[in-house]
């Protein structure tokens, strides 16, 4: 704390200041108390540099005014002192950029305590704000977006896992989504990341337009309460998409490498999110066998099974949740079981279904019917087990959803 701290109480009333004076006599006696009306409270924040400043008025208009000027300067600590328990005043005032708020007519021992309290905050605030602009200054933050650059992204990510012993949580990156490119506001995408995530989580500015995101001790449901708060604020503007992966046991490259490589197909499958598979990489490799097991059912159908889990499941439930808000009046519906994995599409003039079929050994078949007026037609397409990538298997689903959108035109 400082060994004198000003004490600025803004209020028409001039008579609360008194008021004020007795119930505050137990602070030190340089601490200096000042009045000022709200129409020079710009000018007395000036002259008298406070370190606290203490709001009172009725609910108004003027008075969330006054709370937003005052909370350009990031250093002051704002208190609000209401008449009247009023929940959305006060909520309000927080909203404009309040810290704090008391009632006119608390004990003289409360009044005491939440002022010295805020001023020891404000010392610990302030020390803050001077490492903030050390950390510009050497770029490791971004000025004009408060955040870490993506220069430092890597040392401020791991010495933070480092520092803290950290072996769980969720690290993530996100970016536009394929329709908001062109549309995409860095700065208003900054802001809502800053109005959604915690005091311990750690945001860094990412590769082109995204961002990186370490969630600590957090689990990948929690990691899309996050997002989802993020993408509602961005929602009137663009939209968003996300890459997430666990943290366990990686090193910050390995968690880049996953989270970026997620972003990219949740971009290409207009979904809005996908979990990093970490054997992606290396989902085929088990399927380089030799002649002699080739002659075995039993193998293929492992292999068979393993594409259905690690591939067909993930795209058709993505590709469900992606075209459910874009295909109106139509029913979507996608299962897997052991005998076939089923994509549907249902309105009351047209159904058609996607089926894939595992005949046994090296394909698979997928047969696509259309059925209503004017319906496309009939496909039976084979592939390799080889073959089913996600990017095959999404390219066969979104050519299948447009023929059946042809058909409704």
């Amino acid at each position: 704390m400082n060994d004198k701290n000003n004490i600025l109480l803004i209020s028409e009333n001039e008579n609360f200041s008194k008021l004020l004076i007795s119930k505050l006599i137990f602070l030190r006696k340089n601490d200096n108390i000042v009045f000022s009306k709200i129409n020079d409270a710009l000018k007395s924040v000036s002259i008298y540099a406070p370190d606290i400043i203490l709001v009172h008025g009725m609910p108004c208009d003027e008075i969330y005014s006054l709370i937003k000027d005052l909370r350009k300067n990031k250093s002051l600590c704002i208190i609000l002192v209401a008449d009247l328990y009023d929940p959305e005043f006060i909520l309000s005032a927080y909203d404009c950029g309040a810290d704090d708020f008391i009632m006119s007519s608390a004990e003289d021992f409360e009044f005491v305590l939440r002022i010295v309290h805020n001023i020891k905050h404000n010392s610990s605030r302030l020390r803050y704000f001077r490492d903030f602009k050390i950390l510009e200054q050497m770029n490791v933050i971004d000025a004009d977006l408060e955040l870490y650059s993506n220069k430092y992204a890597k040392q401020v990510i791991e010495n933070y896992i480092d520092d803290n012993l950290l072996d769980t949580g969720c690290f993530a990156a996100i970016g536009p989504d394929e329709e908001s490119k062109t549309r995409f506001d860095i700065k208003k995408m900054a802001d809502a990341i800053k109005a959604s995530t915690r005091i311990d989580d750690v945001i860094t500015m990412g590769k082109g337009q995204r961002f990186y995101f370490l969630f600590p001790k957090t689990d990948l449901n929690q990691a899309l309460v996050v997002f989802n708060k993020i993408k509602e604020i961005c929602l009137d503007d663009f939209g968003i998409c996300a890459g997430i992966t666990s943290i366990a046991h990686k090193n910050f490259e390995q968690m880049e490498g996953e989270v970026l490589k997620a972003l990219a197909n949740a971009a290409a499958t207009n979904s809005e999110y996908v979990f990093a598979d970490e054997k992606e990489d290396t989902l085929d490799d088990w399927l380089d066998i030799d002649d002699e097991n080739k002659k075995g059912y039993k193998i293929f159908r492992q292999m068979f099974n393993k594409k259905m889990e690690k591939v067909i499941t993930p795209v058709f439930y993505r590709l469900q949740k992606s075209y459910e808000e874009k295909l109106f009046d139509t029913e979507i519906e996608q299962f897997t079981d052991k005998e076939q994995c089923v994509f549907s599409l249902r309105n009351d003039n047209q159904e058609s279904t996607l089926r894939i079929v595992y005949p046994g050994f090296t394909k698979i078949i997928v047969y696509i019917t259309h059925e209503g007026l004017d319906s496309p037609e009939n496909k039976e397409i084979q592939i390799p087990l080889t073959k089913i990538t996600q990017k095959e298997l999404i390219k066969i689903v979104e050519d299948f959803i447009k023929e059946f959108k042809r058909a409704q035109s």
